[in-house]
């Protein structure tokens, strides 16, 4: 749970039949009164404390707020969570096909073409910075790569106002499609620093830097769309649908450049075919646009914009002089409780971030590349079937994550798993055996799968509350933690290899090799403290109704089937209380009833007689 502060007991509040059926429901919150469910425990509510609402008090500009002394911004703050608590969840949910399937091809299409580029890296590297030392090709080339990461929050901005507040989150996907598939297409005819100089590499980082743009929104809207059209019951297996999407476009890039390796020699591939895969997206680009067009818009968010700008028209025709409207990034950060959400959000996602590329991107480079454990074609190979594994994984967590009383708590199981499997994997891989490679590699994709699992549908929960500003938040938490943790951990761990010698002794060589792990594991420390004690959820205070709805299931259960020895104990509580009773009124004396003498009462009495006289006589 989120809060660490005072539990207190919520109650059912009388949940529709829809959201007993889904695991949430937002009737709890409006009444969190103290009750017993259906097993007699105490339902807690995990709200924070209110010492835990902000920073240390101020003396002299602290104000009394239920109870407790709270500094200006911690009463704003304590405020808006209470808003954010009792807000209405989504009913709109109709599991929509089509909007799961622009999803998943979008996702599967602008990953495809951002992965081809990091599975290419050396080749990359040296046609456009020869001059260099295989150790300056390969950072220089993920230095590239990294300024990609560098456009993702401004892609998050862009396509977040976007999304919210202009054309919705279908459209926002169509653009992003066309924006994306223009410069691979151009990465794929650019000629080398050979034939242009010194602008071949200016170039290449537009390009890239154009792709960063595009995929900053993309992620994030087919995770919106998809899950708000989602019902709540299936919002986390959905969700993992679209992480296993993003996947299978790493899966899709890895078998592309597996079979451009198989077929053409080294030499080919170092000089030219490596263009290849990036031609491939002019296949994936109409089909994909057709998806995307025939899936319908977000009616949660069609809802709450419409209302939204009734608000705003109303606004504006009290107050003509103000007729402004603040973008969803002023609205975003205006808050602090959005802002405190925001933090937490990014130190959640930085384990994730960095893990998810340190698996896909660097090991395949790290074993084939800098340890020459193996050759890059089998470490492409190996690479693309723990790939599919870990699709199958993340389906299976997704859906476990949906029965589980709170979302977090899964999360929560599998970044400790993180945190030891980080460098147990790089210490395996010192083994030299290719069993022990795989080993360490799937066990690693486990317990990331275990955390990716549920954590689409838990971004976008953190912002359902306010659907206007749903797709810039999950967008910009997102891809601030992308950029910053897993745009940057390809160069970091190549970095961490070549200077992690300098840091230990000769003799101990395998010190040196798990370091990268290391640095995982630390990220994996600030995750788990963020979502423990930063982060609020919308499931602090629903987390009981799972229960309740199992018990009631008991109960119903437990009345139809009934063994003979549970019938004869019941029989014999009933004779033991009949006796008790007897026993009671032989002491107290007998009172007789209070017969009623009125008229009415009398006319009442013949009439039930002659009923049940001529009821004899028939």
């Amino acid at each position: 749970m989120s809060g660490n502060g005072e539990k207190t007991p919520i109650s059912d509040g009388g949940t529709s039949s829809q959201n007993d059926a889904a695991g949430t429901s937002s009737a709890a919150i409006g009444n969190p009164s103290l009750i017993e469910n259906l097993d007699s425990d105490l339902i807690p509510d995990n709200r924070g404390a209110p010492e835990q609402y902000g920073e240390e008090e101020d003396e002299g500009n602290s104000i009394e707020t239920s109870g407790s002394n709270l500094t200006p911004t911690s009463s704003i703050i304590k405020e808006e969570e209470d808003k954010f608590y009792s807000a209405e969840d989504n009913t709109h949910g109709d599991d929509d096909i089509w909007g799961i399937l622009s999803g998943v091809g979008g996702n599967m299409y602008e990953w495809y073409d951002f992965a081809v580029y990091g599975l290419l890296a050396s080749e990359i590297g040296s046609c456009f910075f020869p001059r260099s030392s295989q150790e300056i090709q390969l950072m220089s080339s993920f230095g590239v790569y990294l300024a990609a990461f560098v456009m993702r929050p401004l892609g998050a901005i862009l396509f977040g106002e976007i999304g919210d507040r202009i054309v919705g989150r279908k459209n926002a996907l169509v653009i992003s499609i066309i924006l994306v598939t223009a410069p691979s297409v151009a990465m794929g005819i650019l000629p080398g620093y050979n034939t242009l100089g010194i602008a071949a590499p200016i170039l290449l980082v537009l390009l890239r830097m154009m792709q960063g743009l595009s995929v900053g929104g993309q992620l994030a809207g087919s995770y919106v769309l998809s899950i708000e059209q989602s019902s709540a019951a299936n919002r986390g297996f959905r969700g993992s649908i679209c992480d296993a999407s993003s996947v299978g476009g790493f899966l899709i890039s890895s078998l592309v450049v597996t079979v451009v390796r198989k077929c053409y020699s080294e030499e080919a591939v170092n000089t030219w075919a490596w263009r290849v895969p990036f031609w491939f997206s002019l296949v994936l680009a109409p089909v994909l646009f057709y998806v995307v067009n025939n899936s319908k818009e977000s009616k949660f968010w069609e809802e709450r914009t419409l209302q939204k700008e009734t608000e705003i028209i109303i606004r504006e025709e009290d107050c003509p002089q103000d007729e402004n409207r603040d973008s969803a990034l002023h609205d975003l950060f205006s808050s602090p409780f959005r802002r405190r959400q925001l933090y937490g959000m990014v130190g959640t996602l930085s384990v994730v971030a960095s893990s998810f590329y340190l698996i896909f991107l660097f090991t395949p480079l790290y074993l084939s590349n800098l340890r020459h454990l193996l050759s890059e074609a089998n470490s492409d190979l190996l690479t693309s079937c723990v790939t599919m594994c870990y699709i199958v994984m993340v389906l299976f967590a997704g859906r476990l994550s949906d029965t589980f009383p709170h979302r977090m708590d899964l999360i929560r199981i599998g970044l400790p798993g993180i945190i030891v499997a980080a460098p147990l994997m790089f210490a395996m891989f010192e083994c030299e055996s290719l069993f022990g490679i795989i080993i360490a590699e799937l066990m690693f994709a486990f317990c990331l799968a275990l955390v990716q699992g549920g954590l689409a549908a838990w971004e976008v929960e953190l912002w359902m509350s306010e659907p206007t500003l749903s797709f810039t938040g999950v967008a910009v938490g997102h891809n601030i933690s992308s950029s910053i943790f897993g745009g940057t951990m390809p160069l970091i761990s190549t970095f961490l290899f070549y200077r992690a010698d300098w840091w230990t002794r000769e003799d101990d060589a395998i010190w040196s090799r798990i370091v990268p792990g290391f640095y995982v594991s630390i990220l994996g420390i600030v995750s788990l403290w963020c979502i423990s004690s930063v982060i609020r959820h919308p499931h602090d205070v629903r987390s009981g109704e799972l229960r309740q709805r199992r018990a009631r299931k008991r109960a119903e259960k437990r009345r139809h089937n009934t063994t003979w020895t549970e019938t004869f104990d019941q029989f014999t509580i009933a004779v033991n209380t009949s006796f008790s009773n007897l026993a009671d009124i032989g002491s107290k004396g007998y009172n007789p009833p209070v017969i009623d003498e009125s008229e009415a009462a009398k006319d009442d009495l013949k009439v039930a007689t002659e009923g049940y006289e001529k009821k004899e006589v028939v």
